[in-house]
């Protein structure tokens, strides 16, 4: 399989994720980290799946799902705002609560960052993180990812306080 290391792969969504999506989507623990505070119906999902087999040039934006030796979904890993004109894209990852800290996350991004400078001959990716996720801080780094920058006060949580986000950037060798 093409994007397949030791102990995961990824692969394209398929109609039998609606179930997995559906808890993944409507996590409102993950929620404070994205544009939405609506939960997803099955209905829109299911729209969602259908439309996922369009090309990244089309849709600039593909979603992967992260998947376990024993071929079960652990996860997605995001391309987004894909931009074939400056060669970049912005990359998000989201593994379940019970799988994390097992190296999935870091197989299944390096696998990803194999695919954007090899096969869609990118130039740079870039993430988005809060400041105080710092696992996935630890994750993009070790990753060859670099702090650029910090937005203050950038995500409002539900509880009334702010998160700042770390900006960070890879550039990958010409």
């Amino acid at each position: 399989m093409f994007l397949r290391s030791e102990h995961t792969y990824l692969r394209a969504l398929e109609p039998t994720d609606l179930d997995f999506l559906y808890t993944l989507e409507n996590d409102t623990s993950t929620w404070h980290v994205g544009n939405t505070l609506t939960p997803y119906s099955k209905f829109v999902l299911e729209q969602y799946l259908e439309n996922a087999t369009l090309d990244i040039y089309t849709v600039k934006q593909l979603r992967l799902v992260i998947c376990n030796q024993a071929q079960e979904p652990i996860g997605a890993i995001d391309l987004f705002d894909f931009d074939p004109l400056h060669s970049r894209a912005g990359i998000g990852i989201v593994v379940s609560a019970q799988y994390r800290g097992k190296g999935h996350a870091s197989e299944a991004l390096n696998l990803l960052l194999d695919y954007c400078q090899h096969t869609l001959q990118l130039h740079q990716v870039y993430c988005s993180i809060t400041a105080s996720n710092h696992s996935s801080i630890k994750l993009f780094k070790n990753a060859g990812f670099e702090e650029v920058g910090m937005r203050r006060d950038w995500l409002h949580r539900s509880d009334g306080t702010w998160d700042n986000v770390v900006e960070m950037q890879r550039v990958f060798p010409v």
